[in-house]
């Protein structure tokens, strides 16, 4: 892994920001000069169709400590936090989001708290929200379950503004729409020691909203997918192995009763009364043989393949400012 040269590396995502990108580059370098922070500000266009990137370029022009990266379409935020983590050279990581909703304000206490209190990432809390009740009351039933499901005793997961060790984005592959599960997958991969610190939420200054409420959909299915992954990632036959035998076992235990039943009981006097039940168990029994061969089967496939296998992010990258050419 890099050694990191800076103490901070600010990454930022952003799809059609242009409004806001001035204003906010400008707020952060001037906290990191007022605190003689080493920095860097790395900014992931994903895709934008608005014209962040000429107003980026422009911005680099005059601020060195500006490095970007262009998308040549929209991956989503996972995939920009993702290729951003790999870039960067910092201490310690912040990301926040570019619509002005987060304040740079905060960064010193996010850099402390990871420097002298040895946390491993620290979360936002947007305790006070201006964010409409549609929006609000999702939140807390998501972070909700979130936090009983993962024991990780956050508040606010979606929180942009975050800080972490140089070796927690290191260590840690986010794709899909896993950004909001961050402190989850760290937690997996051995970084426990989770803080939080409650910060300011600014009204939008510009521009609107890129999610829906289907985000909170696909928040709950991208949880049952990453507590998945996490446990079982590398040892799928754990998990299917001993669902497939448990079902396999039942259908064979029910099968053997059947010919037990059939062989000893043939004279039975209520022999219809024996058929209703007998008939039902008879195709359950069937059933279950074929799904616990079946799960047998795909955990043998799976251990097969996290043996072999690996995933491989593909995003082309259309243009960059101030980093060496990778593929990613």
């Amino acid at each position: 892994m890099q050694q990191p040269d800076l103490d901070i590396s600010v990454v930022i995502p952003l799809l059609n920001e242009e409004e806001s990108l001035p204003e906010l580059t400008q707020w952060i370098s001037r906290v990191m000069q007022m605190h003689g922070y080493s920095y860097e500000i790395i900014l992931v266009d994903d895709g934008s169709t608005d014209h962040s990137w000429r107003v980026i370029q422009d911005l680099s022009a005059v601020e060195p400590a500006i490095k970007a990266i262009r998308f040549n379409r929209n991956y989503g935020k996972s995939a920009a936090l993702n290729v951003g983590f790999k870039e960067t050279r910092g201490e310690v990581v912040i990301t926040m989001d570019a619509d002005l909703q987060d304040s740079p304000d905060e960064i010193p206490e996010l850099y402390r708290m990871i420097k002298e209190q040895e946390y491993d990432l620290v979360s936002g809390w947007k305790k006070k929200r201006f964010d409409p009740l549609s929006k609000t009351i999702p939140t807390k039933l998501f972070n909700g379950v979130t936090r009983r499901i993962s024991r990780i005793p956050l508040h606010d997961f979606n929180c942009g503004l975050k800080a972490y060790d140089q070796r927690v984005v290191k260590s840690i592959d986010v794709y899909g729409e896993m950004h909001r599960y961050i402190p989850v997958i760290a937690k997996w991969n051995g970084f426990k020691n989770i803080g939080e610190k409650v910060v300011q939420h600014r009204e939008r200054q510009y521009g609107t909203t890129k999610f829906g409420l289907e985000r909170f959909v696909y928040g709950f299915l991208d949880l049952l997918s990453i507590t998945f992954v996490s446990r079982f990632k590398k040892r799928p036959m754990h998990f299917f192995g001993t669902m497939g035998t448990l079902s396999f076992l039942i259908g064979f235990f029910i099968t053997i009763w059947l010919i037990g039943d059939k062989v000893f009981n043939s004279f039975y006097l209520h022999q219809r009364t024996r058929d209703v039940v007998a008939q039902p168990l008879f195709f359950l029994a069937l059933v279950a043989l074929v799904i616990g061969v079946q799960l047998f089967l795909a955990g043998f496939l799976a251990e097969m393949i996290s043996l072999t296998g690996s995933r491989k992010n593909e995003y082309l990258i259309r243009d960059q400012i101030g980093l060496l050419p990778t593929h990613v």
